[in-house]
């Protein structure tokens, strides 16, 4: 079970991503090629993806989760913001989101991040769960969002 940072676009993370999205949002269209390199490419923007320590089929170890590292800079200092995370089904409960949520408020800190911040449905009690275990502290806010028509 390792996790790894990604740096480059590849057909294999192209299609796991298509397989785990729809298992975080029903309305998220598949990606293409295109813009799974885009969102690679983003300056700020980190992509931890999990592998499986056992191989598939093709001899290969499946991308079973991932998550994405927001950073940018305000007056205030250096902030960061988790969101995206996402483990396969068939891998949930073996310590991959633990994993995941690890490498990125390590990484966080190494770029100097004051802050990382998340949002979790409360409804998603295990993996609410899950962010107190590593760390994650509940704040008394509201969260406002601002989408057009």
């Amino acid at each position: 079970m390792a996790v790894e940072l990604i740096e480059n676009a590849s057909s294999e993370l192209v299609e796991a991503m298509n397989k785990l999205i729809p298992q975080l949002s029903a309305s998220t269209p598949p990606l293409t090629p295109e813009a799974v390199a885009a969102f690679v490419a983003q300056p700020y923007v980190y992509l931890f993806i999990y592998r499986s320590e056992v191989t598939d089929e093709k001899g290969s170890l499946p991308i079973l989760g991932m998550l994405s590292l927001a950073t940018f800079d305000i007056p205030t200092g250096k902030r960061a913001w988790i969101e995206d995370v996402v483990v396969d089904g068939a891998a949930r409960g073996q310590g991959a989101g633990q994993k995941l949520v690890e490498a990125a408020v390590v990484h966080g800190k190494r770029i100097g991040a004051k802050t990382i911040d998340l949002t979790s449905r409360p409804s998603r009690e295990s993996a609410n769960r899950l962010y107190r275990r590593c760390g994650f502290e509940l704040r008394e806010t509201n969260v406002y969002r601002y989408q057009d028509q």
